[in-house]
């Protein structure tokens, strides 16, 4: 009896302590929230929120200063969409290799260098893509400079398949056995059965990969601010340079006075780039509860 009593008080602390992490968690991230909007707010009270969020012209330091975004949000879309063009195709090709074709002792051996991708700091990327894209991109494609939104995408690129390709094949994985043993069973090749079984079936695992590798392009910011060119205008071309929301930030909150219009802008940006965010978590988040799910509560 006394042994059941101690069981069962561990387990309450056990919970309690848990609970109490998760609320810590849950109140820093209000905290940061907080004063994020709080710092970011005051920019409306200078300058009307139809003018600030489609706004052309992005000049702080003009008399009178200019705070117009889009062309930040522009170039933080077009970023993160070049780059999801380029990882995804391969981030998912890579995990469908590794969990059905690849032998056990090449996955084991490739998936941790894949992993290891991800473990590279973002300004070693960056880097390489001003010393080694750059020029290549300006030679090749006869590029005014290969600073630009296609050196940026690819350098995402090479930072989002990692993860795409971890969480991809995990959904993978979870396809169960007997799903590809009938369709083997009813004369499908290994190619048929992986792209039109196995593949449908983890598609709500593979989209939340996909949308995971997607929020991180669009919060980086070293490499964003290292090679794309830094240029404040909405891209006509791949090869234009760009200046994404995180490295406007990131370039000039050093340069911004305390409290001034341009400190309560900078804090816009990053409210804006916060719910861009929190939008992306909110659609992975819906399409990974809809992968838990039973069939019968599809």
């Amino acid at each position: 009896m006394r042994t059941y009593n101690t069981t069962v008080i561990r387990e309450r602390v056990i919970r309690r302590v848990l609970a109490c992490v998760a609320g810590c968690s849950i109140l820093f991230l209000a905290l940061i929230m907080l004063f994020l909007f709080r710092e970011g707010l005051p920019v409306f009270a200078f300058v009307a929120a139809p003018d600030f969020f489609l706004g052309l012209g992005w000049y702080p330091t003009a008399d009178p200063p200019d705070f117009g975004i889009l062309p930040l949000i522009a170039g933080s879309v077009a970023v993160t969409l070049l780059s999801a063009l380029l990882a995804v195709p391969l981030g998912v090709m890579t995990a469908a290799w590794l969990a059905e074709f690849a032998h056990a002792q090449v996955r084991r051996l490739c998936k941790p260098m894949i992993e290891l991708l991800a473990s590279l700091p973002s300004v070693v990327l960056g880097f390489f893509g001003m010393t080694v894209l750059a020029p290549l991109l300006q030679e090749y494609f006869d590029a005014d400079t290969g600073l630009n939104l296609f050196n940026a995408g690819l350098t995402l690129a090479f930072m989002s398949v990692p993860t795409i390709c971890s969480v991809a094949e995990d959904a993978l994985f979870a396809v169960p056995v007997s799903m590809r043993e009938a369709s083997l069973a009813l004369g499908a090749t290994r190619w048929e059965t992986t792209v039109k079984v196995v593949i449908p079936a983890a598609f709500s695992g593979i989209g939340a990969a996909c949308m995971l590798g997607m929020s991180r392009s669009i919060g980086e910011t070293m490499v964003v601010l290292m090679v794309a060119g830094g240029a404040g205008l909405i891209p006509a071309s791949v090869f234009d340079p760009v200046r994404p929301m995180p490295a406007a930030v990131a370039a000039e909150m050093a340069e911004a006075s305390f409290g001034g219009e341009h400190y309560h802008a900078l804090f816009a940006i990053g409210m804006t780039l916060f719910l861009f965010t929190l939008a992306f978590n909110l659609i992975t988040q819906r399409i990974t509860e809809k992968n838990r799910r039973s069939p019968d509560g599809e």
